[in-house]
């Protein structure tokens, strides 16, 4: 029997019942929530990483750690992600842990409630500078801690957001005595950004370099020796049996191996230092046995007039060569699959206007500044076509916010005073007076962004079963390697295959040393470990760029096995755009009239139907040069049902079947069949009364996405059920499945969000495996 995991005040009666049949209540839930309130995550930069062994045995010496709960350590994005609790172990030690591994760690981001904020402070040379920035910074309330890096000039601090913020410590360190202090936020990713860059460069660099030793090998051992006159030159007896093309791939290869290639040996080094095997040691091995032997024969050769040695100098400096290539190219690829990320943050705008408000309320100064100055509790006013700078409470205007870079859905919604706005979202209409209410990394875009690069950290099942097999994977293939090796070798010297298969400049030992490198080289675990995490990597960053949130690889290994999608209707199978595409007026009037009246009444109107019909009765003018309506008067708009106003003294309704009842406009039968006609074909069907007289019905229609069809199709042909499940009407959402070649038995309408969630846990408890489409998506 478990008892279930609720937070709950349980009282005595309840508690002596729980406890007559052997359970401890109180216990368990103060356990849970003690768990919860102790637990910490941070982010941490992992360099020096270079294939699966290393992330593998660094996350296995970050669980042993007191505290730690669960630690996460990703190759494709050189970064650990540690669950812990701050009780026992600190951020410091954890570094200090991933140092002792032999890699170095950089700190990202911390968890716990105080938020983190890095600036740059310009004018900081010695240490009685920092002293007197960090005191002019713990005088402020709500400053917790303070870390300065004097060689970097950046400034880390630590501070409670309801009481103070970064424009404060900025103000604080340019007033002090000195006053030769300028403070500004630290460029954000820089650093990454910089390491990255110089990876990059160090590749390239290591790459041309081997490349100018290692081509005038290669052509010497395989291209110059079939050239008559060169050749001779390179078969040139300098000692004994050594010739001059020997000594020529023994220079050339030697800076390759042991300069160019150093940093396999330090990689080798650390990594055998801490008990662990890893690319570099394979690296190592294959390349050194294959130019110690080479180093040996040529000896030999100096040494001896009869033996003719056979080198593998071109193998040796080849091998690091492609390896340094692929290293590059692997760096490349790492940098570009966080560009999805890079978008996503670039949705916040860069500036907001902050307002100064006196005490009635009176806006005395605008100031702008940079979005990421806002503090809690700052107002920022918002114009049209802006975006909101962080998530706030409306406290003066109205307007239609778009809000599908962040919830998918393409209909512009109303806010107005008292209402919840997102930071990143756009603003369509009308000038907002936001209250800032959750800024930095609170806001929804940040916790999005955070959930993405947790969803990169998470390991699909098939990853984690790829990252126990690399535990043992280079051991392994040095073993397998050995025994190819002894193999060839034994098998050539009983004669176990015929003596052609051995080249004339070979002998049987020669021969099977090679095969040996190869598996030893060839078998390097790296795209065993990178594969996976790189695919997932993409798949949801650019998920994330296009609306779609996947909660990390084992979502979408297990998206192989969806056979059923619910889609919602509007602005997923429908642009989501609404247009005027039909009109009926049905008493004698002038159609110029009718539009002038109806337009004229619309236009005072945010309302994105009321934009469409407005937008139909330009189109129906625009042959006129002036567009000007009619003034109205005594508008008034109605939520949920429409618009009256008085225009050209003439009372004009906008509106749904409820409004003109409600105002007492009897609707005949002619446009309650036109009403019924409309629904049937995907429309939205508006009433217009002049003088409470029904004149006519306009269509409004949400087109289907032309592309639909083709998806719906798509689907069908992979045995995939493809289902409609929305608040809008019957007869609508029948006719947008029909168009969309959805069948009628798997269209849900007039459902309510609740409802809709009901229906996915009532398809997954009948077998079906499905994702949803509903604008930001959920896998």
């Amino acid at each position: 029997m478990v008892l279930p995991r609720t937070y709950v005040n349980v009282d005595e009666m309840i508690r002596d019942t729980i406890e007559d049949v052997g359970f401890q209540a109180n216990k368990l839930i103060e356990e849970e929530m003690h768990h919860e309130k102790s637990s910490q995550v941070c982010r941490i930069q992992v360099n020096g990483m270079t294939c699966t062994s290393c992330s593998t045995t660094l996350e296995s010496a970050l669980q042993v750690i007191p505290g730690v709960q669960k630690a996460r350590v990703a190759l494709a994005t050189q970064e650990a992600e540690i669950c812990y609790d701050p009780k026992i172990v600190e951020c410091n030690q954890l570094l200090e842990a991933i140092g002792n591994t032999g890699f170095e760690g950089i700190l990202i981001s911390t968890g716990g409630d105080s938020s983190r904020i890095l600036l740059k402070v310009d004018g900081v040379d010695t240490e009685n500078c920092v002293k007197l920035i960090q005191n002019s910074l713990l005088a402020i309330q709500g400053v917790q801690e303070i870390d300065f890096d004097i060689q970097l000039k950046k400034l880390s601090v630590s501070y409670t957001a309801d009481v103070t913020g970064p424009r404060d410590f900025i103000r604080a360190i340019e007033s002090t005595e000195s006053g030769c202090f300028k403070a500004c936020i630290f460029p954000q990713g820089r650093e990454r950004e910089e390491h990255r860059q110089h990876e990059i460069r160090q590749y390239y660099k290591a790459f041309i370099w081997s490349l100018v030793f290692t081509v005038p090998v290669f052509f010497t051992s395989m291209v110059f020796m079939y050239i008559p006159g060169l050749k001779d030159v390179l078969e040139t007896k300098v000692a004994n049996m050594l010739t001059v093309g020997q000594v020529v791939r023994w220079v050339l290869s030697t800076p390759v191996q042991f300069i160019i290639g150093r940093k396999f040996y330090v990689g080798a080094y650390i990594a055998l230092s801490h008990g662990y095997a890893n690319m570099d040691v394979l690296i190592a091995l294959g390349t050194n046995a294959a130019y110690f032997y080479s180093v040996y024969s040529v000896l030999r050769a100096a040494t001896s007039p009869t033996f003719k040695a056979s080198d593998f100098f071109e193998t040796s400096s080849m091998l690091i060569s492609f390896i340094l290539l692929g290293k590059y190219l692997e760096v490349l690829a790492r940098g570009k699959t966080s560009e999805a990320i890079a978008k996503l943050m670039d949705l916040a705008p860069k500036t907001a206007t902050l307002l100064t408000l006196d005490d009635k309320g009176n806006v005395v100064n605008e100031e702008e500044v940079d979005s990421r100055l806002i503090q809690k509790n700052d107002v920022i006013k918002t114009i049209p076509g802006s975006k909101v700078a962080c998530d706030g409470l409306v406290i003066r205007g109205q307007s239609h916010i778009n809000e599908s870079m962040i919830t998918g859905e393409s209909r512009p919604v109303t806010r107005k005073t008292g209402d919840m706005v997102i930071g990143g979202t756009l603003n369509e209409n009308g000038v907002l007076h936001i209250k800032a209410t959750r800024v930095g990394s609170e806001t929804a875009l940040s916790q999005i962004v955070r959930l993405v690069e947790s969803a990169q950290m998470a390991k699909a099942p098939v990853q984690r079963f790829a990252d126990h097999i690399s535990k043992y994977f280079v051991p392994i293939v040095i073993a397998l390697s050995f025994c190819t090796w002894i193999s060839w070798f034994l098998a050539g010297t009983f004669n176990s295959y015929p003596r052609t298969w051995i080249p004339s400049s070979m002998d049987c030992f020669e021969l099977a040393l090679q095969f040996g490198i190869s598996v030893m080289v060839v078998a390097c675990p790296c795209a065993l470990g990178l594969a996976t995490p790189t695919a997932v990597m993409v798949g949801t960053g650019v998920g994330a760029s296009l609306g779609v949130l996947i909660k990390g690889g084992q979502a979408l290994e297990s998206a192989q096995e969806v056979n059923c999608i619910v889609f919602d209707k509007t602005g997923t199978l429908t642009i989501g755009k609404p247009m005027v595409v039909n009109t009926r007026i049905f008493k004698t009037m002038v159609s110029q009239e009718f539009y002038q009246l109806i337009a004229a009444a619309e236009v005072n109107s945010d309302h994105p139907l009321a934009k469409a019909i407005v937008e139909y009765a330009k189109k129906l003018r625009g042959s006129e040069e002036n567009l000007a309506w009619s003034e109205a008067s005594d508008f008034e708009s109605i939520a949920g049902h429409g618009v009256k106003a008085i225009i050209c003294n003439k009372e004009v309704i906008l509106g749904n079947k409820s409004l003109m009842m409600e105002q007492g406009i009897v609707v005949p039968v002619e446009a309650e069949e036109a009403l019924a006609e409309t629904e049937g074909q995907a429309q939205t069907g508006i009433l217009v009364s002049i003088d409470k007289e029904l004149i006519g019905v306009l269509s409004v229609s949400d087109p289907l996405k032309p592309e639909a069809p083709e998806v719906i199709s798509i689907l069908k042909s992979m045995n995939i059920e493809s289902m409609i499940v929305t608040g809008d009407n019957w007869g609508t959402a029948n006719a947008i499945a029909k168009q969309a070649g959805i069948e009628r038995k798997h269209v849900v309408a007039e459902a309510k969000p609740e409802q809709k969630a009901e229906k996915v846990k009532e398809l997954q408890y009948t077998g079906f495996r499905q994702s949803c489409g509903n604008g930001r998506r959920w896998s």
